[in-house]
């Protein structure tokens, strides 16, 4: 990686602000490259964790970094760190804003292949044991010209470790899986297999699908669909919590969530076995790529239609130790021939 600095780039605005620092589209000099750099304040004690994450990410789904450098701040004792990142013009947040807005749906195709390729991104990270922690919208990068989806954001991102207790208070609000709400510390990827199952309804419905004013608001926002989750299911989600007692409520069907919209019941199929409960029971991102729902994706004719369409199948190693008798499967027989 070369080692580059302020100079080398021209800051054009800022794109990103939160309690981590400020995101700036940028020009690389060097290369009139459009960048994204995201600038966080580096404590001199620690390494930065997403910085070491994001330095061995290498996914057509995830944003990659190019580059990066440390600036000093006003205070000669301040140091800042600069992840100089590929820029994706638009994200997923604000794409559904404007839908919304224009009362207008994200056609269905097009939910299918953002769908496949978040999934995709997260059976990656699960092959290299990265945990995101924080899918939401405002953290999937979409180029609306060529359609490819990245996911970003690696600061709330972790390596689990069997056997290390993690934070449960983690993952925005309307994203965090159950087990979460119910206090788990020993929870893995499948919490990010919840967070995107909760961005796909979001694609459909245009707004959050769990819209939790609170902790405890959330768990309820999630029964009145799901239910009430049986003893086993808590024991499941976080065996300490297993005496806890609620109220029982029957939920809602899905048909009856997405009335208006009537997706087809493949979709239906899939978000049911992405929204549960367990998280043992919850579908594994390889399974998920092989659901019937994006058998049209590996259609030979599918990249025909009137929107671009990214490879979809070029899988690398770490994907394919995930069960790699299933690739004959994940890739179709046309591509293979073209690619042989």
């Amino acid at each position: 990686m070369l080692q580059q600095s302020d100079k080398d780039f021209t800051l054009e605005q800022v794109v990103g602000t939160g309690t981590f620092g400020m995101v700036y589209l940028a020009t690389d000099n060097r290369t009139k490259e459009k960048v994204a750099i995201k600038k966080v304040y580096q404590d001199r004690r620690y390494k930065n964790r997403e910085h070491l994450i994001i330095q061995e990410l290498n996914h057509p789904c995830v944003v990659m970094l190019r580059h990066s450098f440390f600036t000093p701040g006003e205070n000669p004792q301040d140091v800042y760190l600069n992840l100089v990142m590929e820029y994706v013009p638009e994200t997923l947040s604000k794409m559904i804003r404007q839908m919304r807005k224009q009362k207008q749906c994200i056609p269905a195709p097009l939910i299918k292949l953002y769908s496949y390729q978040m999934i995709r991104a997260l059976l990656y990270l699960q092959a290299i044991g990265i945990c995101h922690r924080d899918i939401k919208p405002q953290n999937i990068l979409v180029n609306l010209e060529t359609n490819v989806l990245k996911i970003c954001d690696f600061g709330s991102a972790k390596r689990l470790v069997v056997g290390e207790p993690n934070i449960a208070y983690i993952c925005s609000r309307y994203y965090r899986a159950p087990e979460l709400i119910f206090g788990a510390t020993d929870y893995n990827t499948q919490i990010d297999m919840w967070s995107i199952g909760c961005v796909i309804a979001e694609m459909v419905i245009l707004e959050p699908i769990f819209p939790g004013e609170s902790a405890q608001d959330q768990l309820l926002q999630i029964i009145k669909i799901l239910g009430t989750p049986t003893p086993d299911d808590i024991n499941q989600m976080n065996p300490s919590k297993a005496d806890v007692r609620l109220p029982t409520i029957r939920g809602n069907p899905w048909t009856r969530v997405f009335a208006r919209q009537k997706p087809e019941p493949l979709f239906l199929d899939l978000i049911t076995q992405m929204l549960t409960y367990s998280p043992k029971t919850r579908i594994q991102p390889i399974d998920a790529l092989l659901h019937p729902y994006f058998d049209d994706l590996r259609k030979e004719g599918f990249s025909n239609q009137n929107f671009k369409t990214p490879n979809l199948f070029d899988f690398n190693k770490q994907e394919l130790t995930i069960k790699p008798e299933l690739y004959s499967k994940l890739v179709p027989q046309w591509f293979q021939k073209l690619n042989k």
